[in-house]
């Protein structure tokens, strides 16, 4: 599994996971902060995930070719 396939696959879930958060955990309240706005947090690190994947994907085919 290369690194870029990795990432991909990793901020996929989180993203996933933060969405489903972000939609079902409206009435949900921790001491802390709400579910909801960890939710928020997930998604946004998960498309950051996303987006190092895809440039470790395109970086590794540019250096192949």
């Amino acid at each position: 599994m290369t690194k870029a396939l990795k990432q991909l696959l990793e901020g996929s879930v989180t993203l996933v996971v933060g969405l489903a958060l972000w939609l079902f955990t409206g009435d949900v309240e921790l001491p802390i902060m709400t579910l909801t706005k960890i939710g928020v947090v997930m998604m946004f690190w998960g498309g950051a995930q996303l987006l190092y994947g895809a440039y470790l994907g395109l970086a590794g085919q540019r250096a192949k070719s």
